[in-house]
């Protein structure tokens, strides 16, 4: 493996990726002499639905990918966004199976590559590894099944802020979200208008700016009492099932409690 995969390597020459960070030294040499490290550049594509699943990509660093499921109409809706907590491809598959959806670099940067054959191979030799990685896939499940239910019940500038604050959590918490107005309506699954009508009023009222190609993001705390408590369950889950993966940052929490059977 380059020495330099990632962003910002830890001491032990792990790249910037946390699912990879919390693996054991034991588990990690066993994968490590065939990670390959790409820079990807945003809109790149990973996968379409139907492609043959032949490589793991881990994001590293501010690198951010999205799983994008195509509509009837020609659109392509966001689900779930991944960054430096996971991974992307053949987490718990046995085997080459088909894409479901259409991932793509969101934010560019580093990305970790690693063939399928060979984690599966490693996952025979450490069952500590197989559980990482099933754990990880069922945090993604979660992640799933709130924005399912996040879609259907929250507002549009609830969202908004989630899916801001989302991205900002994983990309190192820098306040430019390299995000357009297009792009944001693909996450929110709305026409252009609507994501650009509910940045204006976050404009007006001194949440964030708009820069070229990018939202700047002024106070972070107003932001957050205004986006819905999607993200902090999936925070929490992952925390309970993973703890330590998933981006955290030293931000004000609200103190609501986390119900698993309530969404947001």
């Amino acid at each position: 493996m380059d020495a330099r995969a990632g962003n910002g390597p830890d001491n032990n020459g792990r790249p910037c990726n946390n699912l990879l960070r919390r693996l054991s030294t034991s588990d990690f040499a066993l994968i490590a002499p065939d990670l390959a490290r790409q820079e990807a550049a945003p809109g790149d594509l990973l996968y379409n639905p139907g492609d043959d699943v032949e490589i793991v990509h881990f994001p590293c660093g501010p690198s951010l990918a999205s799983y994008l499921v195509p509509s009837e109409d020609g659109r392509d809706v966001e689900t779930i966004l991944v960054g430096r907590e996971g991974a992307i491809g053949g987490i718990v598959s046995q085997g080459f199976l088909p894409a479901y959806t259409r991932i793509i670099v969101k934010f560019g940067g580093p990305f970790v590559r690693l063939h399928v054959g060979k984690l599966e191979a490693a996952k025979t030799k450490s069952t500590s590894l197989r559980s990482v990685f099933a754990r990880y896939a069922d945090c993604m499940l979660a992640q799933m099944f709130q924005s399912t239910a996040c879609n259907a019940i929250h507002s549009i500038e609830q969202r908004t802020a989630k899916w801001i604050i989302s991205a900002m959590e994983r990309t190192e918490g820098d306040t430019i979200v390299p995000l357009t107005h297009e792009q944001l309506a693909i996450l929110l699954g709305v026409g252009r208008s609507y994501a650009s009508r509910v940045i204006q009023t976050f404009k007006r009222e001194g949440v964030v700016e708009t820069r070229r190609g990018s939202i700047l993001v002024r106070n972070r705390e107003a932001l957050q009492a205004r986006a819905c408590l999607c993200d902090d369950s999936v925070k929490n889950h992952f925390e309970e099932v993973l703890g330590g993966v998933y981006p955290t940052e030293e931000v004000p929490q609200r103190t609501k409690p986390h119900l698993k059977t309530k969404v947001g």
